[in-house]
């Protein structure tokens, strides 16, 4: 599990202890988490098409939206 991850899980855990809102934290660690699993798959796939690589990228951007 990497630092962000770690540390992201840890801020979401002092706010609900604190019975902070805990919505923006919970975000980062979802963020760190796909971050960390896209990193992985990237990683050990074989290299993709330029084609390839803006179908994935506009699948990232259509969420964000």
């Amino acid at each position: 599990m990497s630092k962000d991850v770690y540390r992201a899980r840890a801020e979401v855990a002092v706010r609900v202890r604190n019975g902070k809102p805990a919505e923006e934290a919970r975000r980062k660690l979802a963020a760190a988490k796909l971050e960390q699993y896209i990193s992985k798959v990237v990683a050990e796939a074989p290299p993709l098409s330029d084609e390839q690589l803006d179908r994935i990228a506009s699948l990232l951007h259509k969420r964000v939206l």
